[in-house]
């Protein structure tokens, strides 16, 4: 069995989520990352526009004019970019992962009552983008007066009944985010802005997703690739059993873990010297194992008892070795670096490029404090 070194895992990963050398393409990156968390939208837009060279201005324009992207529900339940030539792929998956979590019993709809609503919102985000408060009317014509109950806790108050099943009908392709109205958030129809692509099957679509997590995040077991997804461990591990004859084992320190079986996994460089990555970047969310891309101190530091994602990050030769935060007025950034132990010698000086270059995706420009010593300020 082939024994990968950590500095090898690292090399391959940096270059496949195009954090070696910028990929051209918007959808490309995407894809590399096997999607962009956008809970915080501009988090989504710095970690393509470090991805590609772009700024956040093209990032908008290729999720709303170009249709290159569409914001919906992904991974985990959480908002995503997703490449939106590979929304069949991402349907026909995410349909088909259990849930392990969800709302209370009493919340809950039958599975009847769930085929009702999401046949209504199908039909009627067809036809526009709608706020949530303009599509419950319509779904409550659709499917009865239960659907419309305020008995769903938000943070504005209460949403109505058939909101526990807004997830559902983006997996299944029923329903994507549409631009904000009035800060508001609308809902439309994918298919009102995607070109006709053919389905896949649930076959199909979830060996093409292991592929794909695997090319981008592995080696990987299947408890890693439970948490990816947020789907219970004894299913992941039934999917590899069953693509196991596609699949290769490797030993990543004394861990068994698995690769494609046509995946040599080469680097052609080495892991960059030094990255900053945003809130919820992929690569800090998605690889594993946590103790190795969080070693030391920065365990504590740079996650929030164990769940990545809630901190920018700094990566010194693929390792967190640091976070780092950033505060705007007008189009100046401050950004501040906390290195969480000593760094290697040199790497301090890269600083300046890398904010350089998250003031060039966010159109701004930005200082630079490392500790209490201001390095900046740089255009």
């Amino acid at each position: 069995m082939t024994e990968l070194d950590w500095a090898t895992v690292c090399a391959v990963r940096m270059e496949r989520h195009a954090l070696t050398t910028p990929t051209p393409g918007i959808a490309g990156a995407a894809r590399a990352m096997c999607g962009v968390h956008a809970q915080v939208m501009s988090a989504a837009e710095l970690s393509l526009g470090l991805r590609t060279g772009t700024t956040r201005t093209q990032v908008r324009e290729a999720l709303w004019q170009h249709g290159e992207l569409v914001k919906t529900f992904g991974l985990r339940g959480t908002v995503h970019l997703l490449p939106a030539a590979d929304l069949p792929l991402w349907t026909a998956a995410l349909s088909a992962v259990p849930l392990t979590v969800g709302y209370a019993p009493s919340l809950r709809l039958t599975p009847e009552q769930t085929d009702a609503v999401v046949a209504a919102l199908d039909r009627v985000c067809r036809t526009g983008e709608f706020t949530m408060d303009e599509l419950t009317p319509a779904v409550v014509a659709e499917t009865g007066s239960w659907a419309g109950d305020l008995v769903v806790p938000s943070f504005s108050g209460f949403w109505p009944r058939w909101a526990t099943v807004i997830h559902t009908a983006a997996f299944r392709g029923a329903l994507c985010f549409g631009p904000d109205r009035d800060r508001k958030t609308t809902y439309t129809s994918p298919h009102r802005h995607l070109s006709a692509t053919p389905p896949m099957t649930t076959e199909q679509a979830l060996a093409e997703l292991l592929r794909r997590y695997l090319y981008s995040y592995g080696p990987a077991t299947p408890a890693h690739f439970a948490r990816w997804l947020s789907a219970p461990r004894p299913w992941a591990e039934r999917l590899f059993a069953t693509c196991r004859d596609r699949l290769r084992p490797v030993l990543l320190g004394e861990t068994e873990a698995w690769l494609a079986a046509d995946d040599d996994f080469e680097p052609t460089q080495d892991a960059p010297a030094l990255r900053l990555l945003p809130y919820f970047d992929a690569y800090q969310v998605g690889c594993h194992p946590r103790e190795s891309l969080f070693p030391g101190k920065t365990y504590l530091r740079a996650l929030n008892r164990g769940q990545a994602g809630n901190y920018p990050v700094v990566l010194v030769d693929g390792i967190v070795a640091g976070v780092w935060h950033q505060r705007r007025s007008g189009r100046r950034i401050a950004v501040t670096v906390e290195p969480c132990g000593r760094w290697p010698a040199g790497r301090r000086r890269m600083l300046a490029e890398q904010v350089d270059r998250i003031a060039t995706v966010l159109e701004a420009t930005a200082e630079l404090t490392v500790g209490t010593v201001t390095v900046g300020p740089h255009a």
